[in-house]
């Protein structure tokens, strides 16, 4: 016969796990050694599991104590993130936490966010940036609203996610006007007028790299690779200097030759770079992920 479970206990226990050690937990929590350990037994015993074992002079978890941590992790934080979610509503604000694909251009970020910052009622945007795996397991644990990212998620994956695409463009050439002059565009015999050229691209781990290398190939354009970046900020900051060409998506264009001073050799219309937005909930909740994809149906940012 299942038993209640004590929310106390289990507190108790989460504050413990994350902690270190029960002597740590009760500075934290205020209570006696004593009253910590002995909730943890009570803890054990209706759970009729062994959470921890001791190794040494510590209390390492055991595997139910991992599997449990696993759900008092969501259970809490899904707490504190009410207690901030219903704050911000008695102020009028809401909440909005978007994980951000480390791979995902910046630009492309702020043009899928644009339009949270044009709704009716204020939305305090809270923006992390990982590696997308990372960011998916934060997405299923409800740390995160949504993840941006420039890749769908996996079939088969055993996450309880779902991927809603914003934008496709395909891509474009761009450099400084030096570069672009030296380089020509469609007119003077694009794009085998690139080999040799000096290109910075993205690292061999963007989803996009794969893309650009075949379309090289087909081409039969080598081009002088004179830098590869994780960070497409870094990347944009080192064409923005004229150290090689560059690619970017055209529905960006304008964007990129306002901040990076980078005008458009040539158009790629083979190579397409789609970004997505990754949800929890098949079902759309949150007013300013409603306004996201919104923005995105009426083509903002618009399609090449």
């Amino acid at each position: 016969m299942k038993t209640d479970i004590n929310f106390r206990h289990l507190y108790y226990f989460w504050v413990v796990a994350n902690e270190g050690g029960i002597t740590r937990a009760a500075e934290r929590l205020g209570l006696a050694v004593q009253t910590v350990s002995s909730q943890l037994t009570l803890l054990e015993q209706s759970l009729g599991k062994t959470l921890f074992a001791q190794q040494g002079r510590r209390l390492v978890l055991t595997e139910a104590g991992r599997l449990a941590l696993g759900y008092a992790d969501q259970i809490f934080l899904l707490g504190e993130q009410m207690q901030e979610a219903l704050s911000e509503f008695d102020s009028g604000r809401t909440r909005l936490t978007v994980g951000i694909s480390d791979s995902l251009p910046k630009l492309s970020a702020y043009r899928m966010l644009e339009a949270v910052t044009r709704m009716d009622r204020p939305v305090r945007l809270v923006c992390y940036e990982d590696q997308f795996e990372a960011l998916l397991a934060d997405l299923a644990l409800h740390k995160l609203d949504v993840v941006l990212t420039d890749r769908e998620v996996r079939a088969g994956t055993t996450l309880k996610v779902f991927s809603h695409q914003l934008f496709d463009s395909e891509m474009v050439v761009v450099g400084t006007p030096a570069l672009a002059q030296r380089y020509g565009g469609a007119g003077d015999g694009f794009p085998q007028n690139l080999n040799g050229a000096p290109f910075l691209l993205p690292a061999r781990n963007n989803a996009l790299r794969g893309k650009l290398d075949e379309w090289f190939v087909q081409h039969h354009v080598r081009p002088d690779v004179v830098g590869e970046f994780e960070d497409n900020a870094l990347l944009n900051t080192f064409g923005r200097r004229g150290l090689g060409l560059f690619f970017a998506p055209a529905a960006l264009a304008d964007d990129v030759a306002e901040q990076f001073g980078a005008v458009q050799v040539g158009s790629v219309p083979s190579v397409r770079e789609q970004f997505y937005m990754i949800s929890s909930d098949r079902k759309i909740m949150h007013p300013a992920v409603e306004a996201i994809l919104a923005a995105s149906q009426k083509g903002v940012p618009a399609t090449a």
